[in-house]
């Protein structure tokens, strides 16, 4: 699977209202052929950080995704609510779902 996670730095006006500005977006995205997942946070260390965990089945589903008219659309209206250029991390997983964190592992 791909998988990214990305920072975006939201201008403090804008803060707030994030989910909102980027629902159209996040829903359109979710519901993508090949998306595993697309959610967001919150930092709690700056309230103005969002951190995107998204992650596609393989190639030609990203590839999708970034040609989609709603990507295209994001990519016009996301930004001025910006305070910078979002920072990204996006590699190649060899798994296709979550694993356990084995040494959390909670125990009945």
């Amino acid at each position: 699977m791909i998988f990214i996670t990305a920072k975006f730095r939201v201008k403090d006006t804008y803060a707030d209202h994030w989910p909102e500005i980027a629902r159209e977006f996040t829903e359109a995205t979710r519901a993508e052929p090949g998306c595993l997942w697309f959610d967001w946070s919150r930092s709690v260390d700056d309230p103005a950080e969002y951190v995107l965990v998204e992650a596609f089945a393989d190639a030609d589903a990203g590839a999708r995704h970034v040609r989609s008219a709603h990507f295209r659309a994001a990519r016009e209206t996301l930004p001025k609510h910006l305070a910078e250029t979002p920072r990204i991390v996006n590699t190649v997983v060899d798994q296709d779902d979550w694993s356990e964190l084995g040494e959390l592992a909670v125990r009945d």
